[in-house]
């Protein structure tokens, strides 16, 4: 079992810069992949970015390519979202997300298998 608590949430300007943490516990963190998604109300779940287990592969939304970078200390059992020149519309409850080990599904929400409690961002215009 994975146990996720994502931190760094808040209330950011349109433009501005934000950074997203989600530290894991209870399973050898570098034999998974990290997902990042997100909901806005009134939307379904939304795929954000995804890192490997080696972070060797990264994948992005096109929504947020150029804009967001996903990383990971493998040492810290920690994986990063760094949100720059965010928009109204990145404001959504952002979530992590473990994959199976060693499994590729990276863009695909069904295929997680454990999940952080949320954190809320907000952008104002």
């Amino acid at each position: 079992q994975v146990q996720l608590v994502e931190s760094g949430g808040g209330l950011v300007q349109a433009g501005g810069s934000l950074r997203l943490s989600c530290a894991a516990s209870g399973r050898t963190f570098n034999s998974y992949g990290m997902g990042w998604f997100r909901q806005a109300p009134g939307k379904e779940r939304e795929f954000v970015t995804a890192i490997s287990w080696s972070a060797g592969n990264t994948f992005y939304a096109d929504s947020v390519k150029g804009r967001f970078t996903i990383s990971r200390d493998n040492a810290k059992s920690t994986v990063y979202l760094q949100m720059n020149s965010v928009k109204p519309e990145d404001t959504a409850v952002y979530y992590c997300a473990s994959l199976p080990s060693y499994s590729r599904d990276f863009y695909y929400a069904s295929a997680y298998e454990y999940w952080g409690q949320g954190t809320q961002v907000t952008v104002s215009s």
